[in-house]
């Protein structure tokens, strides 16, 4: 795979590049609520313009509009919070200037479709706007999309310095970690973390287990979990972990629990054989915290993706502050694998640099965890 630097040594000085990033921010209307993807792209854009680029396009998607133009999922407030990153002023969805960015790449169905010849037909008009391709897109590349996968057969293509760092740091995480090897997940379901944790179970000490899916977990060690989040369908595949990963999978020993999920909810800490049977568990509780906080603090490798609890909620923020700032203590490699877990770090106002590396690609990550194909880095190969 040739890389930015490669492309640098080659010489770019009056190339046109087209780039494709992933600005896929998190919006409140149209005001952006966590820039660190945009601000993840800006060493490749750098670059290029310090090198002499002659134009750089940028291109990329963001949220699920359905093939068409929806205002809801426009890339001008991205274009304005690049242009004040940068310094400098981004021409948005013209023709014109040496700084372009393109509006909402899935506003065209091309982009996404499973059509092979509608989706090079829209890789063909996008590859239009470059000499050369450059891939700094890691949260998409596991997407077989046209401005990911198609694109790089119609132009010299070289990976980005993020796309580059990612799988640089990914690799330690899938070969030879340094152990002892501790891997943390949360969010809400079992079944979109189940690959990983077959993939990592082998290779870690400890998998500690919080967010909505412990309680499938908790169920299936013959707990009831109220009204908590619940995967009926995969009890028995928790089952079958559990028994596979003996003491290696950790749960919560408490949680706290709410009728409701809002700022002002009233809450109760209980055991885990104790969750009322009309309330939700919402977060890991203070004794769970401190359990997995101990097994942090030996650690030489942490990975951790998904939150603990509603994190997004001051009530049900706790467990993942806990864990978070625990792995800030860690004295080894630790990695934050991007998605909900990097908006929690930035929303909890962690600082970053307590972190080896935080990924900007949620799924990605997961899937190359897993041992998976992802097609952007297959196209970038070829």
């Amino acid at each position: 795979m040739k890389t930015l630097d490669d492309l640098l040594s080659e010489g770019v000085a009056g190339r046109r590049v087209l780039l494709r990033a992933d600005l896929n921010v998190p919006l409140d209307g149209d005001k952006i609520t966590d820039d660190g993807r945009i601000r993840a792209v800006l060493p490749t854009i750098t670059a290029l313009r310090e090198a002499g680029a002659a134009k750089i396009t940028v291109m990329s998607h963001l949220g699920r509009p359905k093939g068409a133009p929806d205002p809801k999922y426009t890339l001008a407030p991205v274009a304005a919070r690049l242009g004040e990153l940068l310094g400098t002023t981004i021409s948005f969805n013209e023709t014109d200037g040496d700084l372009v960015l393109l509006e909402n790449l899935r506003f065209n169905a091309g982009e996404t479709s499973k059509d092979e010849a509608e989706r090079q037909a829209f890789a063909q008009e996008l590859a239009a706007h470059g000499d050369v391709y450059v891939d700094d897109a890691f949260g998409a590349v596991h997407r077989k999309h046209a401005s990911v996968y198609d694109v790089p057969a119609l132009l010299p293509h070289y990976s980005g310095y993020l796309v580059a760092k990612e799988l640089e740091v990914l690799s330690k995480l899938t070969g030879e970690a340094e152990q002892p090897y501790v891997v943390v997940l949360g969010g809400s379901k079992v079944s979109d973390k189940l690959a990983v944790i077959e993939a990592l179970l082998p290779k870690v000490d400890k998998l500690l287990i919080g967010g909505g899916m412990c309680f499938t977990f908790l169920k299936a060690q013959g707990h009831e979990v109220g009204k908590s989040l619940l995967q009926d369908e995969m009890v028995d595949t928790c089952k079958g972990l559990l028994e596979r990963g003996g003491d290696k999978i950790v749960l919560p020993s408490d949680v706290v629990t709410a009728t409701e999920i809002s700022n002002d909810a009233a809450t109760k800490t209980v055991g885990i054989d104790a969750i009322p049977a009309d309330e939700l568990g919402l977060d890991i509780g203070p004794e769970s915290v401190s359990a997995f906080a101990g097994i942090l603090t030996g650690a030489k490798t942490v990975f951790w993706n998904g939150p603990m609890g509603v994190f997004e909620k001051r009530p049900f923020e706790a467990g993942t502050r806990g864990v978070a700032e625990a792995i800030t203590k860690v004295d080894g490699f630790t990695v934050v694998g991007g998605g909900d877990s990097a908006a929690a770090v930035r929303a909890l106002g962690i600082p970053e640099d307590g972190f080896s590396h935080i990924s900007t690609g949620g799924g990605a990550s997961l899937e190359f965890l897993e041992g998976k194909a992802l097609p952007g880095i297959t196209a970038l190969g070829a």
